[in-house]
C-alpha cells in the first residue's frame, strides 16, 4: 500500500475515497476528531428520527397494536438477519438480544452441555474481563468445572486435552488491537474435540468476519462500537445451524418459548436461533440499532478493511519511535492502534483538550480507533501530529490532565 507522506497527499486520498460519502451519515462535533469508535460509535444522523417515530408513532399512536403492525415482535430476528452478512453468517443464524455478557453466559453453558464429561473452559487472560468473569461464573455451576486462563495463545495446544469443552477468545484484542486467525484457531480447537466461541465485539463493522466459513460454533458481539447502535445498544448471538436443534441454553425465558402466547406452564424451546432468546430487548434500543443497520446495508466491508489498514499504517508511520503495541503486520491487527506510555492517561486527556478524542486502558495503553465510515486520512494525519506535539511540549504533565473520572 502507498502510504501518504504529507497532509496534501492525505487530502488527495480523501478526495477519491469510496467511503467518504458515509461521513455525512454521522453527527460529528465541529472541530473534533473522534477516534473512540472502537468503544462507542458516533451517532447516525438518522437515529433521532427513527427513535422519534418509534416513540411517537408506533408507541404513541399504534399503542399495543404495534407489536404486530410495526413488526416489533420480529425485530430480534430481522435485525439479526441484517447483522448476519457483517459476520459471515446466513439468515436465521444471528439473533439480537440481551448483552454480550448474558449472551456469552447462554452459549458457554450450552457448549458445556454439548460436551458432557468435559468441564474445562479455556480463555486468554488478556481478554476483555467480562468474558473471563462469565467463564468463571459458568464453570462454577458445573461439578468439576474450571476456567483456565492462558498467559499467551502460544500455550493453547498444550492445554487442549480431552477435558476441554470450549475455548472462548476475542477475535481482536480490545487493548492491543491484535487480530487472531479465526479459521486456524477454530480448526485446532475442533481437532481436540472442543467447541469454539468467538467474541467479535472489536471486529464486527471493522473488518470482514467469516463465522460460517471458519466453522465457528458460537459467537457473541455488541452493536455500540463500530456498528454505531448507540450507548448500551443490544448485543447479538450467533449459533451454527448444526447446534440449533440440540443446544440447551439455561435462560429459558418467555420469548425463547416455541409458543410464547400459548401461556403453557412447561418450557419448550423455539426452533432455530430463537431458542437463544430470553426476554425482549429494549424497543428504543432496537430502534437505534435499526437506524444504524440501514447504513450498513450499503457498506462494502472490503473497502472498510482496506481503508482501515491504510489509516492505521499511516498513523503507525507518523508516530514512529513511540512504544507501539499493535502489530506492524497489517494482517495481524484490527482497526485500532495502541501505544504504550507510562502517563498515557494524562496524554490522552491533553489530546482531548485539543479536540482529538481517543481513550486509555490501564495500566499504560493509549488506544486510537480507526472508523473508516466517518474518519478521513487528514484526520489521521492531524491526530499523529497532535500526539507528537503534546508529547514534545510536555503539556500533559499539568495537574488537571491527571484527574480521573469514574470512566477512563
Amino acid at each position: 500500500m502507498n502510504i501518504p507522506v504529507s497532509r496534501e497527499e492525505c487530502a488527495a486520498l480523501d478526495a477519491v475515497d469510496p467511503l467518504a460519502a458515509f461521513r455525512k451519515e454521522f453527527t460529528l462535533p465541529e472541530g473534533e476528531i473522534y477516534l473512540n469508535g472502537n468503544s462507542l460509535g458516533a451517532l447516525p444522523v438518522r437515529t433521532p428520527e427513527v427513535v422519534r417515530r418509534t416513540v411517537e408513532d408506533e408507541w404513541g399512536q399504534g399503542l399495543i397494536r404495534s407489536w404486530n403492525a410495526a413488526g416489533w415482535t420480529d425485530l430480534p430476528y430481522t435485525l439479526g438477519d441484517r447483522i448476519a452478512p457483517l459476520v459471515g453468517a446466513g439468515p436465521g443464524e444471528v439473533v439480537v438480544c440481551d448483552t454480550t455478557s448474558v449472551n456469552l453466559f447462554k452459549v458457554l453453558t450450552a457448549a458445556l452441555r454439548l460436551r458432557p464429561g468435559r468441564r474445562t473452559v479455556l480463555g486468554e487472560e488478556t481478554s476483555f474481563p467480562t468474558d473471563l468473569y462469565i467463564a468463571e461464573g459458568v464453570t462454577g455451576l458445573f461439578e468439576g468445572g474450571r476456567s483456565v486462563l492462558l498467559p499467551s495463545l502460544d500455550d493453547l495446544d498444550a492445554h487442549l486435552d480431552d477435558s476441554v469443552a470450549a475455548v472462548v477468545l476475542s477475535h481482536v484484542d480490545y487493548r492491543t488491537g491484535v487480530l487472531l486467525d479465526m479459521a486456524e484457531i477454530t480448526e485446532r480447537v475442533h481437532r481436540a474435540g472442543a467447541l469454539m466461541i468467538w467474541d467479535v465485539c472489536h471486529s464486527v463493522g471493522a473488518l470482514p468476519i467469516e463465522l460460517t466459513a471458519c466453522d465457528a460454533d458460537f459467537a457473541v458481539g455488541c452493536t455500540y462500537k463500530y456498528l454505531n447502535g448507540g450507548p448500551c445498544a443490544p448485543a447479538f448471538l450467533y449459533a451454527a445451524p448444526r447446534h440449533h436443534a440440540v443446544a440447551d441454553q439455561p435462560l429459558t425465558g418467555w420469548f425463547g418459548h416455541a409458543a410464547p402466547f400459548a401461556f403453557q406452564p412447561g418450557y419448550q424451546p423455539a426452533e432455530g436461533i430463537g431458542r437463544f432468546l430470553t426476554s425482549f430487548p429494549s424497543l428504543l434500543a432496537l430502534a437505534g440499532l435499526r437506524a444504524s443497520l440501514e447504513i450498513w446495508e450499503h457498506v462494502d466491508l472490503a473497502a472498510v478493511r482496506a481503508k482501515s489498514l491504510l489509516m492505521s499504517e499511516l498513523f503507525i508511520q507518523q508516530t514512529d519511535g513511540l512504544d507501539l503495541v499493535t502489530p506492524r503486520q497489517a494482517e495481524c491487527r484490527g482497526s485500532q492502534v495502541a501505544i504504550r506510555h507510562a502517563d498515557g492517561f494524562a496524554v490522552v486527556q491533553a489530546m482531548i483538550e485539543r479536540g482529538v478524542i481517543s481513550d486509555f486502558r490501564a495500566p499504560d495503553l493509549m488506544r486510537f480507533g480507526f472508523t473508516p465510515l466517518y474518519l478521513s486520512y487528514t484526520d489521521v494525519w492531524d491526530t499523529a501530529q497532535a500526539l507528537r506535539e503534546v508529547l514534545a511540549s510536555g503539556e500533559w504533565r499539568e495537574e488537571r490532565f491527571g484527574r480521573r473520572g469514574a470512566v477512563t
